[in-house]
């Protein structure tokens, strides 16, 4: 890559690809998970030489814990409540549903804001209960559509997703304190376990 192009590659949405074949946000998600664990990422490219990253980690001194990540799907706490899905990485956005039906939610998908808008509109007779939303993306992000859709469902509850860690979330003003926050890649078992936390929990008036 050239030097202004290796320059911007951990940028949010910054893609040299056409419209339609990706978003961009590939690196910035590995640069988001390397920063919230205390490490760094470097890139190297030279035209016509290939591209090297480096990730450096801190080190740690205790011996990593074993578990079955994913937990056993009757174990996991269950619900019928509606939950609008917005996620524009399809394979995220399949799994996650996937995982929710299993736990016998009824799932509503949206690839981007505009989607899950007209997709909430289809189903007003039904409400939406969860929206759970990438909080980075084009067009129109999370909170935004979070507002939009309280508007037509007032009692919503909000998660929002991203592959950034929480501070730097928030640094970036996206979220505010006590709003719920689901960092990816999450586990199956994560998923669904803060979906029915945040709607058991009481609800307090504002983007949560």
């Amino acid at each position: 890559m050239p030097e202004d192009v290796s320059a911007r590659v951990f940028e949010p949405f910054f893609t040299m690809k056409g419209p339609g074949r990706g978003t961009g946000l590939g690196l910035a998600t590995c640069y988001g998970i390397v920063k919230e664990c205390g490490g760094d990422i470097y890139v190297r490219s030279e035209p016509g030489e290939g591209s090297t990253f480096e990730i450096y980690l801190p080190r740690v001194g205790e011996e990593a814990q074993q578990g079955n990540a994913d937990g056993d799907p009757s174990e996991l706490p269950r619900g019928l409540e509606t939950v609008l899905l917005v996620e524009d990485e399809e394979m995220v956005r399949w799994l996650t549903a996937r995982v929710l039906r299993q736990q016998g939610y009824q799932v509503l998908e949206a690839s981007n804001g505009a989607e899950a808008l007209s997709t909430a509109e289809e189903h007003a007779d039904v409400g939406v209960h969860l929206l759970l939303t990438d909080i980075k993306m084009a067009q129109m992000g999370g909170r935004e559509l979070a507002g939009r859709i309280r508007k037509m469902f007032p009692e919503t509850r909000v998660i929002f997703t991203s592959g950034y860690g929480s501070g730097t979330v928030a640094n970036s003003g996206d979220i505010g304190p006590g709003t719920h926050f689901l960092q990816k890649p999450f586990e199956p078992a994560a998923v669904a376990r803060k979906v029915r936390e945040v709607l058991d929990t009481p609800q307090r008036g504002r983007l949560s």
